[in-house]
C-alpha cells in the first residue's frame, strides 16, 4: 500500500535507467572496472563481502579523487545467519591535535584543514577491509589487493569526471611533488580525458599491502613513510598514531518506516541517525498530498540538519542522544512543519533523555549481495577531491583531508558549508563527524535493498529520497536513482535543487518561501535490491556517473 504519494510530478530523469539483473550475485559502483572486479572475485569463489572489498580497492585506483586506502569507510554487513554488523573505519585525529589547531589570530583558516599536512587524519579503510575479508570473506586478502594492483599497473583510460577533478584542483596538486608527478604532465598541465593512466607506485604499494596486511600499513613501511613526510612538512601524524589506530565494531541503528526495518550506521556517522529521524518525521506527518511532499520533506531535512549541527560527534568524546531517532521526537518535530510555507528554524531541538540515553562511546558508495544471503553497503571516502592533495612519496597513495570534517571553530563552515558545535571539535584520537549513510532495508528478516550515496552532506538527502521513491512509490532502484534531487541542510538556509526538477515544482517551492540554489547534479547513489524473495538481484548505478555500472552473474 502506498502510504505517502510522493513526487508524482517528478517525471523527468537525468539519463537512462542504469540497471542489471542477476541470480547469483550483484555489485553496483561508481566505476565499471570496480563493479566488474567485484563480480570477477565472486566468480572465483568469493562472496559479497569479497566483492565489496575488491570493489573498494579498485575504486581507490580508478576513482582516486573520491576514495582509497589513504582514507576511511563505514561498512554494513548482513550475514546469512541474519546478523548485521557495522564496521567503523573512520579516520582519527593525530595525538597532537588540539581544538584550536586550525585557528590563527583568533579565526579559523580554512586552507589548513583542507590542503596539506594538517588536513590529514589517520586512515581507517585498510583496517576495515582486512577485517571484513578475513572474518567474513572466502578468498585470501592478497587476491583482493592483486586485482587492484593489476589495474593500477596496466592503467585505464581517464573518464571525463576524473580529468575534470584534476583540472579543478591542479594548482593544489602542483604544490606537492609526488602528487604533481602522478596527476600532471611534466609541463604542469593536467592529465586529459581518454589518456591511459598508469600508477606503478600504487601497484607496488597494493602488492606490499597484500603480502604484509595491516601490519605493513599501520606498523611498517607505509606508516614510516607517511610519518617521515609529516615531520618534514609540518604535519602531526606519527608512527605511533598509525600503530594506535583501531577500527570500531559498532551496534547498527535500527528503525522502522511503514513496517520495514531500516538498518543504518551509528555515530560518528550522522547518516543513520538522520535518515531515521527524517523518516520518523514524515511517517508522523501522515498522509501528505503529492503537491506538498517536496516542501514537507525539505522542511524535515532542515530540522534534522539543525540537530546534526549541535548534537552529533564522536560518541567516545561527546554525548550523542539516541532520542534523535525516537518516534515520539519525530512526531514533535513533525508538528513544527507548516504544510503551506517555510518555517524558520532558529536552533536545534532537544530529544528525550538527551543527557543520559546516548550512543556508545567526496566519497563513494558501493553495494553488493549474493545468493547465499550476504549483503554489504559500504561508503568510503578521502573527503574532497583528491583529499589533502598529498601523495605520500614513493607510495602512490592519496591522503585524505578528513580533518575538515571537524569543526575548526564553533559556527565556522567546512568545505560543504556545514556548521557544527563543540561536540565536533578536534581532539587526540577523535573521529570527525560524517554524513555517510550506508543503509540496508529489510522486509521482516529478509534484506531487500542495500543503498548509499556520495556527495558530502547530500549523502543523507540522496539516501532518504531514494528510500522514499522505492518504499512508498514502488520505484525500481533505477527509477529512483534517476529522479531529480533536492537538499536542505539548515545552514546555509537554502534549498539546493537539481536543474532537471520540473519548473512547476520549482515555482511552487519558491511560492512557499524556499530560496532555491539550482545545480546540475546532486551526488551519486548506488543500490542493489532483491524485490522478490528468491528472485533476481537488481543492481543500479547512478546515471549521473557516466563510468558507473551495476554488474552481476
Amino acid at each position: 500500500m502506498k502510504r505517502l504519494p510522493l513526487f508524482v510530478l517528478m517525471l523527468l530523469t537525468v539519463g537512462g535507467q542504469a540497471a542489471e539483473e542477476a541470480r547469483r550475485g550483484m555489485v553496483a559502483a561508481v566505476h565499471h572496472l570496480a563493479s566488474e572486479a567485484g563480480v570477477e572475485i565472486m566468480r572465483q569463489g568469493g562472496n559479497a563481502v569479497d566483492a565489496a572489498v575488491v570493489t573498494g580497492l579498485v575504486l581507490g585506483v580508478v576513482d582516486s579523487h573520491n576514495s582509497g586506502i589513504g582514507g576511511g569507510c563505514f561498512m554494513l554487513i548482513r550475514l546469512p545467519s541474519g546478523e548485521v554488523m557495522a564496521l567503523d573505519g573512520r579516520e582519527t585525529a593525530p595525538a597532537a591535535s588540539t581544538p584550536d589547531m586550525f585557528v590563527r589570530n583568533g579565526h579559523a583558516v580554512d586552507e589548513l584543514s583542507r590542503t596539506g599536512a594538517l588536513a590529514v587524519g589517520v586512515p581507517g579503510q585498510v583496517a576495515v577491509f582486512h577485517e571484513a575479508v578475513t572474518r567474513y570473506g572466502k578468498l585470501p586478502w592478497k587476491v583482493h589487493c592483486e586485482m587492484a594492483a593489476q589495474i593500477a599497473e596496466d592503467g585505464f583510460p581517464l573518464s571525463r569526471a576524473y580529468a575534470a577533478r584534476i583540472v579543478a584542483v591542479a594548482k593544489d596538486l602542483a604544490t606537492f611533488p609526488s602528487s604533481r608527478a602522478i596527476f600532471l604532465h611534466a609541463d604542469g598541465s593536467p592529465l586529459k580525458e581518454g589518456e591511459i593512466h598508469k600508477q606503478p607506485e600504487l601497484a607496488k604499494t597494493l602488492r606490499a599491502l597484500g603480502a604484509g596486511g595491516p601490519d605493513w600499513f599501520y606498523r611498517g613501511p607505509f606508516a614510516q613513510a607517511t610519518a617521515k613526510w609529516m615531520r618534514e612538512n609540518g604535519g602531526l601524524i606519527t608512527e605511533a598514531d598509525f600503530a594506535a589506530y583501531t577500527f570500531k565494531r559498532r551496534t547498527p541503528i535500527e528503525s522502522t518506516y511503514h513496517g520495514r526495518r531500516i538498518i543504518g550506521m551509528p555515530p560518528p556517522s550522522s547518516g543513520g541517525v538522520h535518515v531515521a529521524q527524517i523518516l520518523n518525521i514524515l511517517e508522523a506527518k501522515g498522509s501528505i498530498h503529492a503537491a506538498d511532499a517536496p516542501h514537507v520533506i525539505a522542511e524535515a531535512m532542515k530540522l534534522a540538519f539543525a540537530d546534526r549541527a549541535f548534537w552529533l560527534g564522536d560518541p567516545a568524546f561527546t554525548k550523542v542522544p539516541r532520542g534523535l531517532a525516537d518516534k515520539d521526537y519525530g512526531q514533535s518535530l513533525a508538528a513544527k512543519i507548516d504544510v503551506t510555507k517555510v518555517t524558520k528554524v532558529k536552533d536545534h531541538g532537544t530529544p528525550p533523555r538527551a543527557d543520559e540515553h546516548v550512543f556508545e562511546k567526496h566519497t563513494t558508495h558501493f553495494s553488493a549481495a549474493d545468493a547465499a544471503g550476504n549483503w554489504v553497503a559500504c561508503t568510503s571516502t578521502i573527503n574532497t577531491s583528491y583529499g589533502s592533495k598529498v601523495v605520500v612519496p614513493g607510495t602512490g597513495v592519496v591522503l585524505n583531508n578528513q580533518m575538515d570534517d571537524f569543526v575548526s571553530e564553533p559556527g565556522a563552515p567546512n568545505a560543504f558549508g556545514l556548521v557544527g558545535a563543540e561536540a565536533n571539535l578536534p581532539a587526540p584520537g577523535k573521529r570527525p563527524l560524517s554524513s555517510m549513510s550506508p543503509t540496508i532495508v529489510f522486509e521482516g528478516d529478509r534484506p531487500v535493498l542495500a543503498i548509499g550515496a556520495a556527495g558530502g552532506p547530500t549523502i543523507i538527502s540522496q539516501t532518504l529520497l531514494a528510500l522514499l521513491h522505492i518504499l512508498d512509490e514502488g520505484d525500481t532502484p533505477a527509477q529512483a536513482l534517476a529522479r531529480p534531487r533536492f537538499h536542505q541542510q539548515w545552514s546555509p538556509d537554502e534549498l539546493r535543487v537539481e536543474k532537471s526538477m520540473p519548473e512547476a515544482m520549482k515555482a511552487d517551492l519558491r511560492r512557499r518561501g524556499h530560496v532555491l540554489n539550482e545545480v546540475e547534479v546532486i551526488g551519486s547513489t548506488q543500490a542493489v535490491g532483491q524485490p522478490v524473495k528468491d528472485g533476481p538481484f537488481v543492481g543500479s548505478h547512478d546515471p549521473r556517473s557516466r563510468e558507473g555500472r551495476a554488474a552481476g552473474f
